[in-house]
């Protein structure tokens, strides 16, 4: 319904309409960079229930629009008296519709012609979530030799991220019960990565950005790597300890590629695992993730679990909190009680922000213990649910 009413929309107004059909956000990213568009539109509901279905907005030059650029059209959609004067098309003047799946195509040669090495003889899980990686993951890693197991390959268009990154305790089953060599999760537009190592154990995103620093450092493209504050603090100890320095920004990918561009950093990416690799694109890309891990395990003949020795995480705690409440939720008066919580419960860290994609408020504490983090965290949940 959303595809069809946006390219009525689109062609409506003049413009030409080119349909990628169901794919990932990375690779709408990467035809509108290569093939010169002007702008490109994802319609998903990333990491959510297909209910939360919206719609992301890239430039032309693969990026997400920026803050501003949103901010104006939101103010259009709001303002029925700006509408009203637009210009109404007819005739030769409409736009068309272009089926596109040839740009799908060939994202997905770019992604095999990107591996430095071949995956045979490995066993791989894959867990798609029932979403835009269904199809690609499987033709991707079988093209590089590997052999695939794959779990959320039934879309049916209400099971959308029942399993993959968010949830990835069927893939370490599957790991474990096969014997595989490691396993992927990805969410509903595969923009992330989730790795299950030989034991069945997850491998989030601090760790896969800590083999991938490694392995730039190795290959003499090291430098900087950009985290966000939801990062485990032991991330950043280890690779300083490396002699590779850590950026820190807000949550969002949009916010770790624009401190890449600031800081020169040629790595960054989040804990729910959006790497970016600004050598193969200006967003996170789940598919590009994986394999660039199987490529640095098959090239140095070792494990995940191997190659992530060095990096102990701190133990955290993560929490999602329904709110009715949100700008008491969002108040001076409640992150004072906040940090009395933390200071009172010994954490090293508390994090309390609004989720950017439903109505919740995301807690997180660090701390020395586990249940230190929890006590903490119990504190502050039975707060919010008060307002």
């Amino acid at each position: 319904m959303l595809e069809y009413s946006l390219v009525a929309g689109l062609t409506s107004a003049g413009a030409d309409a080119y349909i990628m059909h169901v794919t990932t956000t990375a690779s709408v990213s990467y035809i509108a960079r290569t093939d010169g568009f002007d702008c490109g539109i994802m319609i998903s509901a990333s990491h959510n229930g297909f209910c939360d279905n919206g719609i992301k907005l890239i430039g032309p030059g693969g990026e997400k629009l920026d803050d501003g650029v949103i901010s104006e059209l939101e103010n259009y959609l709001d303002s029925p008296s700006e509408r009203a004067g637009g210009r109404i098309i007819s005739g030769e003047k409409l736009g068309r519709s272009v089926d596109y799946v040839s740009g799908r195509n060939r994202y997905i040669g770019h992604l095999i012609s990107m591996s430095a090495c071949s995956f045979k003889g490995y066993r791989i899980g894959l867990d798609c979530a029932n979403g835009s990686a269904w199809q690609i993951a499987k033709s991707v890693f079988d093209a590089l030799g590997a052999r695939t197991y794959v779990l959320g390959g039934e879309p049916d268009g209400f099971n959308i991220n029942e399993s993959g990154s968010t949830k990835p305790a069927a893939l370490c089953s599957l790991v474990r019960r096969e014997g595989l060599d490691m396993g992927f999760a990805f969410d509903g537009d595969a923009d992330r990565c989730i790795a299950v190592d030989e034991r069945g154990e997850v491998v989030d995103g601090d760790g896969e950005l800590f083999i991938l620093a490694n392995m730039l450092r190795r290959s003499g493209e090291g430098g900087g790597v950009v985290c966000t504050v939801m990062s485990n603090s032991a991330l950043i100890s280890a690779l300083t300890a490396r002699g590779m320095p850590c950026y820190v920004t807000k949550v969002g990918d949009r916010y770790v590629y624009m401190e890449m561009c600031r800081s020169g950093a040629p790595l960054g990416g989040e804990k729910s695992g959006h790497i970016i690799i600004s050598k193969y694109g200006v967003s996170g890309d789940g598919l590009v993730t994986a394999i660039k891990l199987l490529e640095c395990a098959a090239e140095h003949g070792k494990t995940l679990s191997q190659l992530v020795r060095g990096y102990e995480p701190l133990p955290q705690v993560q929490l999602s909190v329904p709110v009715r409440n949100r700008q008491e939720a969002e108040s001076a008066a409640f992150s004072a009680f906040c940090e009395r919580v933390r200071v009172e419960e010994g954490c090293a860290r508390l994090i309390v922000r609004p989720s950017g994609t439903e109505p919740v408020i995301r807690l997180m504490a660090e701390g020395a213990t586990q249940e230190m983090c929890e006590r903490c965290l119990s504190r502050v949940e039975e707060r919010l649910r008060s307002l």
